[in-house]
C-alpha cells in the first residue's frame, strides 16, 4: 500500500509540472481590478469547509518563473500545450486576470477569470493533436503514455478535457476547462488530491464542472 501511495504521490507531482500550474497554487490572497471583482465567486459560493483563497503573482514576473520546465514529449509540445497557447495570447497588467484556489477532500481547483478571450479553437486543435503523447522525465527515461480526451459539457462552446497518465500502472487524470463567456473568459484545472482535513468531498470531474460552470453563470450575469 504505502508503494502504490508514493506512486500516485508522484504522479500527482508530475502531473502538476505538466499542466504549468503547480507554481501558480501558491500565494497570497488579493484582487486585481474592480472589473472582475463582480464577477468573480467568492467562498460565500462554496459549501461550509471548502477551502478558498485568492491568488496573486508578483507583477513583472514572466509567466511560468520559478516553476520546473516542462517536461519532453512525443509529439513535442504536448506537456506545455494549453499553458503556451493561453500565454501567447494573454493581456498583461493590473485587471486582467484573476486566479482563485478552491480545495475540497479529494479535489484542487485553480480557477483563472480573464478579462479577454481564450483561443478556443488553437486549445482544441492542441487536444486533438495531443489525443495520445508520451511524456519523460528526460532524455532516455522510459516513455509515460498519457491520453486527453474530451468530456461533455451542458455548457455550450466550452472545452472540457480530461488528461490521463499511466505511471507504472497507476492511472490519474486532470482535467481542463476553457470557455469564452462575452469579452471574457475563463479557464481552470482540477487536480485529485485527497485531503482528509477538509470536510466536503469532491468527486471528479463532476464538482470541477459544477464550479466552472457556476463561475461562467457568473459572468454571464454581469
Amino acid at each position: 500500500m504505502m508503494f502504490t501511495v508514493r506512486r500516485v504521490l508522484v504522479l500527482l507531482t508530475v502531473l502538476a509540472t505538466l499542466t504549468g500550474c503547480s507554481s501558480a497554487i501558491s500565494g497570497t490572497a488579493t484582487w486585481p481590478g474592480a472589473r472582475l471583482e463582480k464577477v468573480l465567486l467568492s467562498a460565500a459560493d462554496f459549501p461550509d469547509g471548502v477551502q478558498f483563497d485568492r491568488i496573486i503573482e508578483a507583477e513583472g514576473v514572466p509567466d511560468g518563473a520559478g516553476g520546473p520546465p516542462p517536461m519532453l514529449s512525443d509529439p513535442p509540445g504536448c506537456t506545455e500545450g494549453f499553458s503556451k497557447s493561453i500565454g501567447a495570447s494573454a493581456e498583461r497588467g493590473p485587471g486582467s486576470a484573476a486566479k482563485y484556489v478552491v480545495g475540497y477532500d479529494g479535489a484542487r481547483m485553480l480557477i483563472t477569470v480573464l478579462s479577454w478571450s481564450l483561443d478556443l479553437e488553437t486549445l482544441e486543435a492542441i487536444a486533438e493533436r495531443c489525443e495520445r503523447f508520451s511524456t519523460y522525465f528526460g532524455p532516455g527515461s522510459p516513455a509515460i503514455p498519457m491520453t486527453t480526451t474530451a468530456l461533455d459539457t451542458e455548457r455550450d462552446g466550452a472545452l472540457v478535457y480530461e488528461q490521463t497518465m499511466d505511471l507504472g500502472g497507476v492511472r490519474s487524470s486532470v482535467y481542463f476547462s476553457f470557455e469564452n463567456v462575452g469579452s471574457m473568459a475563463l479557464f481552470g484545472v482540477a487536480f485529485p488530491t485527497p485531503n482528509p482535513s477538509i470536510p466536503v468531498k469532491a468527486t471528479l470531474p463532476q464538482t470541477f464542472l459544477e464550479t466552472t460552470g457556476n463561475q461562467a453563470q457568473r459572468l454571464e450575469q454581469a
